[in-house]
């Protein structure tokens, strides 16, 4: 992928701030839609992040739908067909059944998602540039959004003029801070996590463990991989590091713990130090938020690569039946908001409660179980989407 900065002059239907997961699907839509995309990015092409990795039922829906999956399976990302929940004294395995039109979950590395998600927006048209950090946004004299200004990796001013600007760029988002994006709802719970990666690892699926104030996981990945994770307070987490991670893990489930340290570690171990959700206004004059941007939630529901996905064909739709007149934008963008939120507050509020660790051994389950009543109000809204080809 090119990191060049030639087209940065034109004049842009689109600049998205941001090239990962939220920021690069919308691109895509957007750009296969017919529109002038830019994608911009500070980063490099490829480059890993922290991540949950897990896709659920509905992502893979989408990535299906988009003609994305094959890409994803074809660097060799283990199909998941079972998901096992351990909670107090309770084991439960469901395996995943077949519907529309998929049979199995992925949980690939950011290395192999965001590259597959980029790569098809610039087959799309949509340029894209990396190393490019924006520092300001561009207003018109009516004090509407007009473009961003940024600067390139040499240091030099880069001035991109766009209808909409969309801010794809993290929970610290740069557009968001710019244009004050309201936060209309904040969370109170915070887990800090730590993770690595494993080789030889005998795995069955998903595994999520939940222990009060030691939660767990094992989500298979590319590579012959398997992605653990300790989840607990920020307080026990600390710095993290693999004797925090296993110690987690020892609390959470002594028979997964002794797999584990009975399986090789393949890398350095990471670790999130914890932060609320919230959830912004996701759009105003001439701007609009996805992903991570616009709505973070702990990554203990290990949700936010799926709702980033959601809200990039949700937001891409906004864009699109503004931008052909069908209906104006306040009502295309509200639309936006209203479904994004409709289908974000249940997940995080229920997520907030789980990482806040207001629950105990007897009240978890019913929790687990809001949390997946949620995920299937998600899937019927993208399974019920109008199927546009573009989309």
């Amino acid at each position: 992928m090119s990191s060049s900065h030639r087209a940065l002059n034109r004049n842009y239907d689109v600049v998205v701030a941001g090239a990962r997961a939220a920021g690069a699907a919308t691109a895509m839509l957007l750009a296969r839609a017919g529109l002038r995309v830019l994608v911009v990015d500070r980063g490099r092409y490829g480059a890993d992040t922290l991540s949950t990795h897990a896709l659920m039922r509905g992502a893979v829906i989408q990535l299906h739908r988009w003609g994305l999956l094959d890409h994803i399976v074809a660097a060799d990302t283990p199909a998941i067909t079972r998901t096992t929940f351990r909670y107090g004294a309770e084991t439960i395995d469901i395996p995943i059944k077949p519907s529309h039109g998929v049979d199995a979950l992925y949980a690939p590395r950011r290395t192999v998602l965001d590259r597959v998600l980029v790569d098809a927006a610039a087959a799309a048209g949509a340029d894209v540039s990396y190393g490019v950090t924006v520092t300001d946004v561009q207003r018109d004299r009516h004090g509407r959004l007009a473009g961003i200004l940024g600067r390139d990796g040499s240091g030099r001013p880069v001035t991109v003029d766009a209808s909409l600007v969309i801010g794809a760029d993290g929970m610290r988002s740069t557009v968001a801070r710019h244009v004050a994006a309201p936060v209309e709802w904040r969370g109170s719970g915070a887990s800090a996590v730590t993770y690595g990666y494993w080789s030889d690892l005998e795995t069955n699926g998903y595994e999520w463990i939940f222990r009060p104030d030691a939660c767990a996981g094992v989500i298979p990945t590319n590579g012959g991989m398997a992605c653990v994770f300790g989840a607990a307070s920020p307080r026990r987490v600390g710095r993290g590091g693999p004797s925090v991670l296993l110690s987690v893990l020892r609390e959470a489930c002594p028979e997964t713990a002794a797999r584990v340290q009975a399986a090789t570690l393949a890398t350095g171990v990471r670790t999130f130090t914890g932060h609320p959700g919230f959830v912004r206004r996701a759009w105003g004059h001439g701007w609009a938020l996805v992903g991570d941007a616009g709505y973070w939630k702990d990554p203990l529901s290990a949700h936010g690569l799926t709702d980033a996905l959601r809200d990039a064909e949700l937001l891409a739709r906004a864009v699109l039946a503004s931008a052909s007149g069908e209906v104006g934008e306040a009502e295309a963008f509200d639309r936006y908001q209203v479904t994004r939120d409709q289908l974000s507050m249940p997940l995080c509020r229920i997520t907030d409660e789980i990482a806040a660790q207001r629950w105990t051994d007897a009240t978890i389950g019913e929790l687990l179980i809001q949390l997946s009543a949620a995920m299937g109000d998600e899937i019927d809204t993208l399974v019920g989407l109008d199927a546009l080809a573009v989309l």
